[in-house]
């Protein structure tokens, strides 16, 4: 009998529009090979961009918050590992989880540090230097408490593994680095991308739910770009991103090269038309996804430090990381225009993707670092004081808030 695998979604996996729905379809290939029978779970309705899970042999399940069915649900099902798709989800059914499955192994998969993202939203929304201030939010101790209470979170930048060892005090072994998953490019590949000369146009992608994306859509509107088109008239900047709103429509100027295109059906055709990605994020976290579509496919990119982090580690970048306006934009300029400095760039980005972010490596790292856990379940937790803390008041609380939910639903 196959071993049983339980996703729990925050969302269901959209990977058309957004990274983490990419990364969720990597994490779910890597078990598929490792012999589990994959089953995702959502209390979200799904989109029209919604990925068919069940073409790949991955049962789709809707559940309920706050709702004994799910109770029922998870004892029949009896799955080996639960993974939660971000600590909100840990929150609503992580106590569920333990209390019925108690030798289920629990992951966490973060996508990114919320509380990170959202305190440099928040210094930034106020004009001040991000520091522990911002770090050290409500968010910071409802999600600080997730990591702790589950077996193993899968953290996908550098950086948040540094600042939950360092600034959380984390315990190494409850966490495991685990970028983007990709396929080196192979030479024949690297032949069949377009050229400096075949492409014409500079790009910016980004889902724009995703508040750091829109407003790296109005930095570039109203501060960058017009320093581009000062210098390069006739160029045009290509806008893509799902979930395009009134007011982001509202920007295109085609006066001003200013493009918005809207959703990219196929993100590696609108990165392979443009000749530079710009990415002027000036808040978040995690990995930027569009940096990693910008180097499978051959874009040299300029971005902002807090875009770069966690993607070039110690290697040349695809490009140039810059944070003043008028620095970005001169870089920009000169990518656009100097075909040797192009063509290098562009030969970084390979090298980037086949020494930062191994397929290969990262799932061997994965499969390891579950099955040494798996092996001795009762010593890790024993290990983990304070998650055994926490999961104790954390399910009391939880649980009958939720509990007098249902009753009050019903």
């Amino acid at each position: 009998m196959l071993k049983q695998f339980l996703i729990i979604g925050f969302v269901w996996p959209e990977p058309k529009s957004s990274a983490a729905g990419t990364r969720m379809l990597q994490l779910i290939e890597v078990f598929r090979l490792e012999g589990y029978k994959v089953v995702f779970a959502s209390p979200c309705s799904k989109s029209d961009n919604a990925f068919n899970l069940e073409a790949i042999g991955v049962t789709q399940v809707s559940i309920e918050l706050n709702n004994a069915s799910f109770d029922d649900y998870i004892k029949q099902l009896n799955p080996e590992i639960v993974m939660f798709d971000r600590f909100m989800m840990e929150e609503q059914f992580g106590w569920r989880v333990t209390e019925h499955c108690p030798k289920a192994l629990k992951i966490l998969d973060t996508e990114d540090l919320h509380c990170l993202r959202k305190g440099r939203q928040q210094a930034y929304k106020e004009g001040g230097v991000f520091d522990k201030t911002y770090l050290l939010s409500d968010v910071a101790k409802r999600e600080i408490a997730s990591i702790y209470r589950c077996d193993l979170s899968l953290i996908i930048s550098e950086a948040e593994m540094a600042i939950l060892k360092q600034e959380f005090k984390v315990d190494e072994s409850l966490l495991l680095y685990l970028p983007f998953m990709l396929n080196s490019i192979s030479d024949e590949e690297k032949s069949k991308l377009p050229k400096f000369q075949e492409r014409n146009h500079f790009l910016t992608i980004g889902n724009f739910l995703h508040v750091p994306n829109y407003d790296a859509v109005l930095y570039l509107k109203n501060t960058i770009w017009p320093l581009v088109r000062r210098q390069l008239p006739s160029s045009e900047l290509h806008i893509y991103g799902a979930y395009a709103s009134q007011k982001v429509n509202q920007l295109h100027n085609e006066n001003e090269g200013f493009i918005v295109k809207g959703f990219a059906e196929n993100v590696n055709d609108a990165m392979q038309s443009a000749k530079v990605c710009l990415a002027p994020i000036r808040f978040g976290a995690g990995l930027k996804g569009k940096l990693v579509d910008a180097t499978i496919n051959g874009t040299p990119c300029v971005v902002s430090s807090i875009a770069a982090e966690g993607i070039y580690g110690n290697l040349e970048a695809n490009g140039f990381i810059e944070d003043h306006p008028e620095d970005f934009a001169n870089k920009a300029i000169q990518l656009f225009q100097d075909e040797r400095l192009w063509n290098t760039k562009q030969q970084h980005g390979f090298k980037i993707v086949s020494q930062r972010f191994s397929k290969a490596n990262f799932q061997k790292k994965l499969v390891e670092g579950i099955n040494q856990i798996g092996n001795n379940l009762t010593r890790h937790r024993q290990n983990n004081f304070t998650g055994q803390m926490l999961q104790y008041h954390s399910s009391q609380s939880t649980k009958y808030m939720s509990k007098w939910i249902e009753e009050k639903n019903k």
